[in-house]
């Protein structure tokens, strides 16, 4: 591990008011972070220490819930709050990784987390676009079980690991970041990026912003919502696939639906074809199964992956075939 400077900051607006300093990033719980400085993938010059800022759970006037982005996952899944209202998140979380790294990782960190690819994480014999911009991308001609369908380029087929980021994506989170030039509050749909030609850069967020709250807008169907992640064990496994989704019915029809889909994309995909195919619709296998083939009309998988296409389109109609029958 390289050397670098220090800082620890007990206010965000202590934070996002330090000197500039190149090559600065944000430490909250670390358990992303500091595991990839370990591995030579990350180079820090500085770390700003944001783990003693608030992580208030809040009610706001109108209704919403707003998470602070120091909040540690386990705290967020526990809260009343969110298991009564947002179901589908606090299975998202508890979904996501050991208790132990549950009481140390900050929703903030959550979202700015980076791929599990293996080519990512090997720096001493890997080439990655990611990683090197331009160097190239090992995973394509590898092993690509865990790589992304959906939102792929020539330049990367990472898949986004976060749990909770597919959860905030169907529930219409919004992410609020501030720094010294101001505030501003982004969608989650649209806080990560496709890797295009640039896999390198993977949020919005400019180099000075912190991630100041998660804000979850009141939501009806967000109250009969699941979650549900495919993975290769049990417990401690990033997802094969998985299905965050909402559903309000009149009678057997859909009238309102959400879904976003994990371990299938290289960010949170929210999944507009197949609502779009269901808005109005009557709940039936039938009417789902054409969602799912909307949905995936695009993908692109590679032969360790090609699995993927079946086993989102059976993910996706048993959690709907669930939700419709829980609100009938």
């Amino acid at each position: 591990m390289r050397p670098f400077d220090y800082h620890r900051a007990a206010t965000a607006a202590e934070a996002i008011h330090l000197p500039p300093l190149k090559g600065r990033r944000w430490l909250g719980g670390g358990t992303n972070l500091i595991d990839l400085m370990r591995k030579g993938v990350e180079h820090p010059a500085a770390l700003v220490d944001i783990s003693d800022l608030p992580g208030a759970i809040e009610e706001a006037a109108d209704g919403s819930v707003v998470i602070g982005a120091a909040a540690r996952n386990s705290a967020v899944a526990a809260h009343p709050l969110v298991r009564t209202r947002y179901p589908m998140l606090a299975r998202a979380l508890l979904a996501g990784a050991s208790a132990q790294v549950r009481n140390m990782a900050t929703v903030g960190g959550n979202l700015m987390q980076r791929t599990r690819c293996l080519y990512f994480a090997d720096a001493a014999g890997s080439r990655c676009n990611k990683r090197i911009p331009g160097s190239g991308c090992d995973a394509r001609d590898g092993f690509t079980r865990y790589h992304a369908i959906l939102g792929i380029s020539p330049e990367c087929i990472a898949a986004h690991p976060s749990d909770m980021a597919v959860a905030l994506a169907a529930l219409d989170a919004r992410v609020h970041v501030g720094s010294a030039a101001g505030t501003r509050t982004i969608a989650l749909t649209d806080f990560h990026c496709l890797p295009g030609d640039h896999p390198d850069i993977e949020t919005v967020l400019s180099p000075t912003e912190l991630i100041l709250a998660v804000e979850l807008p009141p939501s009806q169907l967000a109250a009969r919502s699941d979650y549900r992640k495919v993975r290769d064990r049990a417990s401690y496994a990033f997802a094969l696939v998985s299905v965050a989704a909402g559903m309000l019915l009149d009678g057997d029809r859909i009238t309102d639906i959400r879904i976003a889909l994990g371990g299938v994309a290289t960010k949170p995909w929210r999944a507009l074809r197949a609502e779009a195919v269901l808005r109005g619709e009557r709940a039936s296998p039938e009417a789902f199964l054409r969602a799912a083939e909307a949905e995936l009309a695009d993908a692109l998988p590679l032969p360790g992956n090609a699995f993927k296409v079946e086993l989102t389109k059976r993910t996706l109609a048993a959690v709907l075939t669930r939700l419709s029958g829980d609100a009938a």
